[in-house]
């Protein structure tokens, strides 16, 4: 018997709709039963790919006696985080004031009348272990404080409420000069530099940020190790498929082996970008151009949808047989030695295991995950070497297998003849946000190395959006099979008005590459969006944008400021601001970024390894560059890392090459090449 959710579009929720527990949507109704029978709420956040939601899922979640105990005494709500990512971030928040660090699963009880959080954790397993109380002990536990220590209840949430509004109300505090800058720049630096044990994340803000800080100093060789160095550790590591392309979420070591398996494709699109942005910076890193490649063509079989959007993830586990009860983690990618050695010849797998992670022992649970040794190109046989793993892992050829379908749940991941291994469950919805990420990290590579393909596949899933997701003239967050659904966010918002201007500096026409969607196309489509967002998320008052509009159930708007695994609504909001403060020339646009960095200058004081995008935005708003030249000048330095510069086309007055502005006021024009490189050039020099 199914619950509530077996109707739902999110995969994630469906996962749990023959759960005993009734579940219910995050909804009015839902809301005011809680309050009418006066029962807590248990807020339940997750998403599908989450490798410890599928164990609580299959554990506690279906587990009789505590389904009858929560049914009875709690209001069971279930929420995917993705489409969701306003409510995960309130309570994600309260559950780091309350224990200190968050996580997925994201466990939290409400209190009905206010929606105000009193009590939370991550993974609850059915009886105690891994130092943590069964699940049943923690709800009869949490309903009999509920029920009898009202008065502390109410102080513990005044205690909560008034953290988490102070946290959303933040005061302008001072100027950002600078000063400021340079001290943002150098603190969040000290990110990407630690050496503590534990996992290893992209962290693709704070490498941006280590990337512009090469600007900064005469002696810039400090940020561009740390700028090279996560470059490396992401195309040489255990953290990319070496043999089918893509990054997965992160390594569970500080060495950058074994990863947490699933594959999200707003890693991609940041990695896919930063990547690019590093070799357009000099460092032409033949592992760095093999890893856009590979992640590109894993997009292109695996990834996009027929209309021409992207897919959301794909799952860290898979099943290894269709009887297989239980899908295990990393079954898809990992290679065990044996097989390794029936399946190549001996001077294969003596040059497999020179250059990569390979030994009769492994490196997970007794299985290979392949790390690169060294950077470099690999040989074309020892590539050959690699096409016959992705033969036997995909059940066909590279070259013959252009697109692989998807196993949209596990039952169809089990009950699909596959020529090669079962694949991982991909979720397949489209998420505007993750979808902006990737157009810009496809527009990025496409200008660097010259690959039309590459923005091709970016145009159509940009096109998809804009024909797609507006419904009576609001724009829609995710789309499930052609449906759009969920209101816009900030995130979705910022996003996409950058991948718009990414794909208009792309479209710049160049001598060898005129392109059929002219830029003007593209701006005109970016400043329609920007205007939405402005008037349905600025916030008048404060400045910066709402995560959310105005809703009465939410416990508060939220204003987002902190970069997590993607970069903050804000920070990019800013950059997207004067991008087009200098395109269009109206300065309005300059006087919202100006706004926006204020309203966030007391946490960027206070926390600047909090908001490194805010500090890019930063770096914008002090040194914007606008460069004016004909297609010849621009087809050169498009491909080139100009971190705070907007290229423009234009029709320049007789024997003149370019005009370079700064800020508010321009160089004379350059009457030659070498003049007009030598500005660009000294455009870029911070000190």
């Amino acid at each position: 018997m199914t619950n509530r959710l077996a109707q739902a579009n999110s995969l994630y929720l469906r996962k749990h709709a023959e759960n005993p527990i009734d579940w219910w949507y995050w909804c009015d109704e839902a809301l005011e039963t809680a309050r009418r029978e006066d029962k807590p709420i248990f807020l339940s956040i997750g998403y599908s790919s989450c490798h410890w939601c599928t164990v609580m899922e299959g554990e506690a979640f279906s587990d009789g006696a505590i389904a009858a105990y929560m049914n009875a005494y709690f209001l069971p709500i279930k929420v995917d985080r993705e489409e969701r990512p306003d409510l995960d971030s309130i309570y994600m928040q309260s559950l780091q004031l309350m224990v200190g660090q968050g996580g997925w699963p994201l466990n939290i009880f409400l209190s009905p009348d206010d929606l105000v959080p009193f009590y939370g954790g991550t993974y609850f397993p059915v009886e105690p272990r891994y130092d943590r109380p069964g699940f049943l002990q923690v709800l009869q536990s949490i309903r009999h404080y509920y029920d009898t220590q009202k008065d502390k209840l109410e102080g513990m949430k005044s205690e909560i409420l008034r953290t988490l509004q102070g946290s959303a109300a933040l005061q302008s505090a001072q100027t950002l000069g600078a000063d400021v800058l340079q001290a943002g720049l150098d603190a969040n630096l000290i990110v990407l530099e630690s050496k503590s044990p534990g996992p290893r994340f992209p962290m693709i803000p704070y490498a941006e940020v280590a990337l512009r800080s090469r600007r900064f100093t005469a002696d810039h060789s400090h940020a561009s190790a740390l700028s090279e160095e996560r470059g490396l550790a992401l195309a040489l590591g255990g953290i990319f498929d070496h043999v089918g392309g893509g990054f997965h979420r992160y390594t569970v070591d500080p060495t950058w082996t074994v990863p947490h398996f699933e594959k999200m494709l707003y890693d991609n699109g940041q990695i896919v970008e930063y990547l690019a942005n590093l070799w357009a910076a000099g460092v032409e890193e033949p592992a760095f151009e093999r890893a856009i490649a590979l992640t590109v063509h894993w997009l292109q079989r695996e990834m996009t949808a027929p209309e021409g959007y992207f897919y959301a993830a794909q799952d860290a586990d898979s099943f290894t047989d269709p009887t297989a009860a239980e899908p295990e983690e990393g079954a898809f990618y990992a290679w065990d030695y044996q097989q390794l050695v029936e399946l190549l010849t001996l001077p294969e797998l003596a040059a497999l295991a020179d250059q990569f992670t390979v030994t009769e022992n492994g490196n997970f649970e007794g299985f290979n995950v392949l790390q690169r040794y060294h950077p470099g190109k690999l040989t074309d046989s020892l590539e050959s070497t690699l096409r016959k793993l992705f033969l036997i892992r995909y059940g066909a050829s590279v070259e013959a297998l252009p697109t692989f379908p998807p196993a949209r749940n596990s039952q169809e991941a089990k009950a699909t003849g596959w020529a090669g291994r079962i694949p991982p469950v991909t979720d397949t919805k489209a998420i505007v946000a993750w979808n902006s990420l990737m157009i810009s990290g496809l527009a990025r590579a496409a200008t660097v190395f010259q690959q039309p393909s590459y923005l091709a596949l970016a145009t159509n899933a940009a096109n998809f959006i804009l024909q797609r997701q507006w419904v009576d003239g609001r724009f829609h967050r995710v789309n499930y099979d052609g449906k759009p659904d969920v209101l816009a966010q900030s995130e979705d918002y910022a996003l996409f008005i950058k991948a718009l201007l990414d794909l208009e500096q792309a479209s710049v026409p160049t001598p060898h590459s005129p392109l059929p969607t002219p830029p003007s196309s593209w701006l005109d489509r970016a400043i329609a969006v920007q205007t939405e967002f402005d008037e349905f998320l600025w916030s008048i008052e404060l400045g910066g944008y709402y995560n959310t509009a105005a809703s009465d159930n939410l416990l508060l708007r939220e204003r987002s400021y902190i970069d997590h695994a993607t970069p903050s609504a804000n920070g990019i909001a800013v950059a997207n601001l004067i991008r087009l403060s200098l395109l269009t020339e109206d300065l309005s646009y300059l006087d919202k970024a100006e706004q926006t960095l204020q309203a966030f200058s007391s946490v960027m004081a206070r926390s600047p390894q909090a908001c490194p995008s805010l500090f890019a935005a930063l770096d914008w708003f002090h040194n914007h560059i606008l460069i004016r030249s004909t297609a010849d000048q621009l087809g050169a330095l498009s491909k080139q890392c100009f971190p705070t510069a907007v290229l423009k086309l234009e029709s320049l007055p007789e024997g003149v090459s370019g005009l370079v502005c700064q800020g508010l006021s321009c160089r004379e024009p350059a009457y030659s090449q070498e003049q007009f490189q030598a500005q660009v050039l000294e455009s870029q020099i911070r000190g």
